[in-house]
């Protein structure tokens, strides 16, 4: 259903209202703006009249956010970032073939970075923009056309396809595993081990699928595979990681594994858009390409 026109102020008087909520200053919103004074009060009494609320109180020389108004100004604060977005995206690809993905900060800089190149050849009218998202989010709240999902198939409000599986191996520096000298999978109980909070019970996993015991399994938390990469590397531990991301440390000699004992993860990694944008060109053409990218992914995984 759509909103009455007479709840629908302009941008002028929203800008007004904006910038002097940010600001704290009539003065200053003026500045910000290139008005008069007396035109950014004029603005913001006329949306307080089209609206019926008071927006501030005023005193003296002052302004001080009324609590409708410190709710107000965060929608509108959004409503105009959402709307600038949407103009810088248009004036970069007037042909409307911007399109927005959500990735995991690892896969995204390992693995799907350096293959965009390839698709934007063979695209070349659409933009690509990407934006970090560590947890599943509301498609309509946000301005994203795709996302990158490590987990379960459950997205609500969402379509998905299966991308990769993924399979993980423990993994230290050569100092720390020489140091433990590390021969059956108790031994690793020895050693700090460090945990991802995407994958919170892996190492209970693992040590049980290898017949050892896994209570009381403690050890430094990352929110990042990158971060906790990085500190397996600097000797702070073992950590389980995916085979996939960390190719180059472990041809490099700068990572190795502590024991050549994988573990298929009980997640996977999928594609995921809303249902309303399915038939969006640049989406289709995405989602074809990065399903083609990793078929021989989910081929061998069910070999």
């Amino acid at each position: 259903m759509q909103s009455p026109r007479r709840f629908l102020p302009s941008l002028a008087l929203l800008s007004a209202f904006e910038a002097a909520a940010r600001t704290g200053s009539i003065t200053a919103a003026a500045r910000e703006l290139s008005l008069t004074q007396s035109a950014v009060s004029r603005q913001i009494k006329a949306l307080e009249d089209l609206l019926e609320v008071e927006l501030f109180h005023r005193e003296r020389q002052t302004i001080r956010l009324t609590a409708g108004g410190e709710y107000y100004v965060r929608e509108v604060r959004d409503a105009l970032r959402r709307i600038s977005t949407a103009s810088l995206n248009l004036r970069a690809n007037p042909f409307g073939g911007t399109l927005s993905i959500a990735i995991l900060p690892t896969f995204g800089t390992r693995w799907l970075a350096p293959r965009l190149p390839n698709f934007l050849a063979d695209n070349p009218g659409i933009t690509i923009n990407l934006v970090t998202r560590m947890a599943p989010f509301d498609f309509r709240l946000d301005p994203v056309d795709a996302a990158i999902h490590f987990g379960r198939p459950d997205w609500p409000g969402g379509e998905m396809a299966l991308l990769r599986c993924e399979t993980v191996i423990p993994a230290c520096s050569r100092s720390l595993r020489d140091r433990f000298d590390f021969r059956q999978p108790a031994d690793l109980r020895l050693a700090p081990l460090l945990h991802l909070t995407s994958r919170p019970d892996a190492w209970e996993r693992w040590l049980t699928l290898h017949g050892t015991p896994a209570d009381g399994v403690h050890g430094m938390l990352f929110d990042q595979l990158a971060t906790a990469s990085q500190a397996a590397i600097a000797g702070l531990g073992v950590a389980l990681l995916p085979l996939f991301l960390i190719e180059e440390e472990l041809r490099s000699g700068q990572l190795v594994p502590a024991l050549d004992l994988p573990m298929e993860s009980e997640n996977a990694y999928y594609v995921v858009w809303p249902a309303e944008r399915a038939g969006y060109p640049p989406l289709a053409a995405f989602r074809d390409w990065i399903l083609a990218e990793t078929a021989d992914c989910r081929n061998s995984a069910g070999s």
